[in-house]
């Protein structure tokens, strides 16, 4: 294979680089055959398409209606140009117009930074749907576009769970597990988050789909600050968390697997009995501590919580915990 760094130059390394998008288009067709069906099946319109398939094009292509993201996923260096060549690639071999190809690199980050890198360019909101919702996704202004197609089997199994139960989502992002639950019928849901452009995004959602009303409260506050002082008891929680943040006072940090046991606890004490909590997480090095489990009857749903158009099955684990009756917490 030629070097990314002489994809552009010589005529033999262009030769090379033509059959080895050849090879990518290829997958992109397979793919789309079998894949088109399932998500008719499933009442999709946002699906991944291309998940990392082929070693030499570590990228995922997610369609969104009848447009398409291509997230590369950089290393330490830029090559722009094997990047347009990806989005190229993709446009011509779905006959997209050039402007529904939206190309975006997640860049490698470090502890403490933001996970919602913002782009270059704003877009308008989109509007997909998913098993019976419907949300808004912006596939410009940031690397992601509001709706982690991943956890769509969890939000599915908190739906199936709401009914006439008060639901916390926690660092709700843009609301989608809170839709699942207000369509699920739960009696009150809360959803927190400390940035105000994801909770009225979040609203947007509720809105969209005809299930906002006053049972439905949006809370801007840093989740490890508001858990002490919080009011009320729930009976089911959703908890994805960050990997690492920056914490809400100046100098602390979030760290997943430093602090989930602690965040757990904090989570559990304002579950009633028999409450139902779900934790993930996208870090693919956590390791959980048995103590965030004491006390509950856990399940890990992990893989069977991961689409069937993900072909990367460590994406993120996920585990469900019941709170125990009678049972002192952690």
């Amino acid at each position: 294979m030629c070097t990314r760094a002489a994809l552009t130059t010589g005529a033999a390394c262009r030769k090379q680089r033509g059959m080895e998008l050849q090879a990518l288009a290829n997958r992109l067709v397979r793919n789309r055959a079998r894949l088109e069906a399932f998500a008719r099946r499933h009442d999709l319109t946002a699906w991944r398409l291309y998940d990392l398939d082929i070693p030499e094009f570590r990228c995922t292509v997610d369609v969104y209606g009848e447009h398409v993201v291509v997230t590369a996923l950089q290393g330490l260096q830029d090559d722009a140009a094997f990047h347009r060549a990806l989005a190229t690639t993709v446009a011509e071999t779905l006959r997209l117009p050039a402007d529904r190809v939206h190309l975006k690199v997640r860049r490698r980050h470090a502890p403490g930074e933001t996970q919602y890198e913002k782009a270059e360019q704003d877009g308008p909101r989109l509007e997909v749907r998913e098993q019976g919702q419907r949300f808004l996704v912006d596939l410009d202004q940031y690397v992601d576009t509001g709706l982690f197609m991943d956890h769509r089997r969890t939000r599915a199994l908190v739906r199936d769970e709401a009914k006439g139960r008060r639901v916390l989502n926690l660092f709700c992002y843009t609301g989608a597990f809170t839709v699942y639950a207000a369509h699920g019928g739960a009696t009150e849901t809360t959803s927190v988050d400390a940035s105000p452009r994801y909770l009225e995004w979040a609203r947007a959602n509720l809105t969209l789909n005809g299930l906002d009303g006053p049972g439905h409260r949006f809370i801007r506050a840093d989740v490890l600050e508001w858990l002490p002082h919080a009011t009320g008891m729930f009976d089911l929680a959703i908890v994805d968390p960050p990997s690492f943040s920056s914490g809400g006072r100046v100098g602390t940090t979030w760290d997943v697997q430093r602090d989930h046991v602690d965040l757990l606890a904090r989570v559990r004490a304002r579950l009633a009995p028999g409450g139902v909590l779900y934790f993930s997480t996208n870090f693919r090095g956590f390791r959980p501590d048995e103590r965030a489990f004491h006390g509950t009857t856990c399940r890990e749903l992990t893989p069977a919580s991961i689409p069937d158009d993900f072909r990367q099955r460590d994406i993120h684990r996920c585990w469900r915990m019941e709170q125990r009756p009678n049972t002192p917490g952690p």
